[in-house]
């Protein structure tokens, strides 16, 4: 071989060896692997409700940067609404979105995170009482004896609910007797005391059974979800104010070995959703409802006061409930207590030191204001 020649085969086998060296260089990227859960919420996919989970769903996937994926089916995919725990606690489903209220057949105690007036305690400060002042150990206690193999997230403080939709509206509490009315959870006992005949449907029933005259009267919860469901369409007379759901907040639920089975920083990033959901929710709510309250006046519902003897009678009817129940389930009692004892500190501060917001809002807006 001449010395040219040489050189040249040199060359090349250094310079193949080069590319080799720099190929055993460049670093494996690893192909992060998607995990899925499939969720299903427990209302219909055109319910604001419905919306709210599958913004906590995106806050989620947004933030896992395709780690994790959470999909969002509505009510019934695969389970009617009232099966959404057990589907959880079976893997049938990874996890869902409803309201605690929703378990109460389950044990009575559930339907505590919203039902009835919490010792004058305001939704967010129900969420307060649970997140700070033992509920969610109660709750997470009342959900081992059960056997249920769930985590739980309460999150989304909901405005007061209305009293419901009337197809005559209600003056005094004998009004209530008789009325075949829809509700759910501690409420259905509430209502059942001061007469009424229960029906607790869920909530994609509750405007047919309406309008084939099934009830008379039914709540479900807000000017959004009232609209969207189609009450406006069957029943003008709209009743606001009511202490039979005014502190409930909605709930996530996750099958508890998945859950566990995700990596540290994929459960913390489903902890922060939560919360930022919770605030996301609330802001939404007022917006939204705002807008919808004033679509259903043009509508022609009709909006009235519930009267205060009818607010006295659900209170003196939530304190026989409560009473019978304590008596019979223990749980049930300590939930109780746990939850006056925050209200009692919490609540004397909040009336304590918030101002009269509506004595504001009439200066600038109530009739005969003056014009700025």
């Amino acid at each position: 071989m001449s010395d040219k020649k040489t050189v040249t085969s040199r060359r090349g086998m250094l310079k193949g060896a080069a590319v080799a060296a720099g190929a055993m260089s460049v670093p494996m990227i690893a192909t992060a692997q998607t995990t899925s859960l499939r969720f299903q919420s427990t209302w219909p996919s055109k319910d604001i409700f419905h919306e709210y989970a599958q913004d906590f769903a995106k806050k989620v996937n947004d933030m896992a940067g395709g780690k994790l994926k959470i999909e969002v089916l509505p009510s019934g995919s695969v389970v009617p609404a009232f099966q959404l725990l057990e589907a959880v606690a079976k893997g049938t489903l990874d996890g869902g979105h409803g309201v605690v209220a929703y378990h109460y057949g389950k044990n009575s105690a559930l339907a505590l995170w919203g039902s009835g007036p919490a010792y004058g305690m305001d939704p967010n400060m129900v969420l307060a009482w649970h997140n700070y002042g033992g509920g969610k150990a109660l709750l997470e206690e009342i959900y081992a004896s059960l056997n249920l193999d769930v985590t739980s997230f309460l999150y989304g403080p909901m405005p007061t609910q209305p009293l419901g939709w009337f197809k005559k509206p209600v003056a005094k509490v004998a009004d209530m007797k008789g009325l075949k009315f829809r509700t759910v959870g501690l409420a259905v006992d509430v209502f059942t005391e001061m007469g009424t005949a229960v029906n607790p449907l869920p909530g994609g029933e509750i405007v047919p059974a309406l309008d084939r005259g099934l009830i008379d009267a039914a709540e479900f919860n807000n000017a959004s979800s009232d609209r969207l469901l189609g009450f406006p369409d069957v029943v003008k007379n709209c009743m606001l104010q009511s202490f039979h759901q005014s502190g409930e907040q909605f709930e996530i639920l996750f099958n508890k070995t998945k859950l566990n089975a995700l990596p540290a920083e994929l459960k913390s990033i489903v902890d922060y959703a939560v919360q930022a959901a919770s605030a996301d929710m609330s802001w939404k709510a007022i917006q939204r409802n705002s807008q919808d309250y004033i679509e259903l006046k043009k509508q022609g519902v009709k909006f009235y006061k519930t009267p205060d003897a009818i607010l006295r009678a659900q209170l003196e009817a939530w304190d026989k409930t409560i009473a019978k129940k304590a008596t019979d389930n223990a749980i049930f009692k300590k939930v109780l207590d746990s939850q006056k004892a925050f209200a009692q500190r919490a609540g004397q501060w909040q009336n304590d030191y918030l101002v009269d917001f509506k004595m504001a809002y009439n200066h600038y807006f109530a009739k005969g204001a003056k014009k700025s």
